[in-house]
């Protein structure tokens, strides 16, 4: 191994451990979910060089390219000359609608079963520091507040991103050092895509440091963790549950601190609504004014203390 495949070796190894400090002593097991990519392949051999009897490797083909058949069949292979387990998913319903979103559902919904069916402790996935830049730059454009523009989270529940502060020329440096020719997904060029029209955009600037956008990204998730840790405490003091509903008995307090307990209020309430930001806005403004107003199917009553509860059900007249 030349001295920086060793280098990125380490510094995977790190990265992980520091995710995941346990891991080395408990016996868990590791899942890839590998497409194939130079991202996800970097993965997966470096998950490999670290953890040789840990892992187990999963491609989900979506039905959406012909292409997709033969390039999980390719990973298959990889797999197999190094004893790795390896499962090739599909979905059982057709990916219909808002084709990324609904992709993304379904792997998502795939990979849990399958670790579920092989009692596979944590996913791994390959986002790296280039895919944190462009989701920060997608959420701007988006108008996202801080929750949205902490970016892509290293760890969430079980899946982690170890890679989330490696470069992409990084990854496919390593991934060509290692005599493999990664899969090349068409769908990365098509404009039809906003990741793909700003991954274009960025390609045309020089002389920045992707790596430095997950540094960017970790503050504004450390700033995120503080106001929900300090709202947590809010909460626990000034929102009182009854079988109605629940109120907010003290509501002078910062608008995103305002927003957030809104929220837990609505959530108490119908743990399913799920309202835009500005109709946040504009019913914190209404209960200010003492007004009663309805929020999906929960009526908010305003003043010196909010009121929340489920609305009567309108008659037919």
């Amino acid at each position: 191994m030349d001295n920086d495949a060793a280098s990125l070796k380490n510094d995977f190894a790190e990265a992980f451990h520091r995710l995941i400090p346990a891991f080395e002593s408990n016996g868990e097991k590791l899942g890839l979910a590998v497409s194939g990519g130079p991202d996800s392949l970097a993965l997966l051999l470096l998950s490999f060089d670290v953890f040789p009897d840990r892992i187990a490797a999963a491609t989900v083909d979506h039905g959406l390219r012909p292409a997709a058949t033969t390039e999980a069949e390719f990973v298959a292979s990889l797999c197999r000359e190094r004893g790795i387990a390896h499962e090739i998913l599909r979905p059982v319903v057709p990916i219909r609608g808002s084709i990324q979103s609904a992709a993304r559902h379904a792997r998502y919904g795939l990979l849990n079963d399958w670790m579920e069916a092989n009692d596979i402790h944590w996913l791994a996935t390959a986002h790296h520091a280039d895919d944190q830049l462009e989701t920060m730059i997608m959420r701007i454009l988006r108008g996202s507040g801080i929750d949205g523009m902490s970016g892509i989270r290293e760890k969430r529940a079980n899946i982690v991103r170890p890679l989330l502060h490696f470069r992409k020329s990084t990854l496919i440096a390593y991934v060509a050092s290692q005599g493999i020719e990664a899969v090349d997904d068409p769908s990365n060029r098509d404009q039809g895509f906003d990741r793909v029209r700003v991954r274009e955009a960025l390609n045309d600037l020089e002389g920045f440091d992707t790596g430095l956008a997950s540094q960017s990204a970790s503050a504004l998730g450390s700033a995120r963790e503080a106001i929900e840790w300090h709202v947590e405490q809010l909460a626990a003091e000034h929102i009182k549950t009854a079988d109605s509903g629940c109120s907010l008995e003290k509501t002078a307090f910062p608008h995103e601190i305002q927003r957030r307990l809104l929220l837990k209020c609505l959530h108490i309430c119908n743990v399913s609504l799920s309202p835009r930001g500005s109709q946040i806005d504009q019913t914190i403004i209404a209960l200010e004014r003492g007004e009663t107003v309805t929020l999906g199917n929960i009526l908010c009553r305003g003043g010196e203390n909010w009121a929340f509860q489920t609305a009567p059900k309108r008659r037919n007249s």
